[in-house]
């Protein structure tokens, strides 16, 4: 009687954990792309002088003319990367869902966007606004930002009945918040082309902003716990099969 031994043999688990592994990997960068910004706000916000943060606006740390200008720039290629590596994250654990393939090209093309036409669409100093410096620059800014808003809203939106009531009713107030305080920071836009006071400015911004930063972590997090792409499934990680391998004559026991 001929003895057969079996052994597992693991098909596709090595290259399922790597697939697992990357994709956290990206998934990750939105993570650090919200942290980053807010680093970039913060930093540049202490070490431009006479710079109020609840009274300014974001933009005057790239405008033109201003001392943080090269800082936010060189920083903000780095998060552009990670905008669209975290986009290609969003891709890969969309499966078939149309909406977060939907939210992946939007993130990706917002950042391609800023790469390309960044330095070239930045708002001068308030000063220079008022002393009708404006350029073609001026009013790229202000498309580029409006664009910028709209991807967010959207993003919010397609992705906002993914991950049940919670996640439905978080992003709803996210969009209203956005909505709300966005409104009242466009109320100051002549006082800052005329150079005047601004008072909590910075503040009403920055609860856009920031809001949707944190939003942008949550996504990361579900999606790193609940994908919906086949490759990032309980499959992933198979069953391991058993293959008879015959065991030589010479190893045999005699009965």
């Amino acid at each position: 009687m001929s003895v057969v031994a079996h052994r597992a043999v693991v098909t596709g688990t090595l290259s399922s954990r790597t697939r697992f592994s990357c994709r956290t990997l990206l998934l990750g960068c939105g993570i650090a792309f919200a942290l980053l910004w807010i680093g970039m706000d913060v930093v540049a916000s202490i070490v431009y002088e006479g710079y109020s943060y609840r009274d300014q606006t974001v933009s005057e740390l790239s405008a033109i003319g201003a001392p943080t200008r090269p800082f936010w720039f060189a920083l903000g290629s780095v998060w552009s990367a990670l905008v669209i590596a975290f986009g290609v994250g969003v891709w890969q654990s969309a499966g078939p869902r149309r909406s977060f393939h939907l939210v992946a090209g939007l993130l990706i093309a917002y950042a391609l966007i800023t790469l390309a036409v960044g330095p070239f669409s930045s708002m001068h100093r308030r000063e220079v606004l008022a002393a009708g410096g404006a350029t073609l620059s001026d009013t790229l800014h202000l498309v580029v930002t409006g664009f910028g808003v709209l991807t967010f809203l959207l993003e919010i939106g397609f992705a906002a009945t993914a991950f049940g009531t919670w996640f439905r009713f978080y992003s709803i107030a996210t969009i209203a918040a956005m909505l709300v305080f966005g409104a009242i920071t466009s109320f100051y836009a002549p006082e800052v082309q005329a150079n005047e006071p601004t008072p909590w400015v910075g503040v009403y911004e920055r609860i856009n902003a920031y809001g949707y930063m944190l939003w942008i972590v949550v996504l990361a997090v579900m999606l790193w716990k609940k994908p919906f792409g086949r490759a990032t499934s309980n499959s992933q990680f198979p069953t391991p099969k058993f293959q008879p391998i015959p065991i030589p004559n010479s190893q045999r026991r005699p009965r």
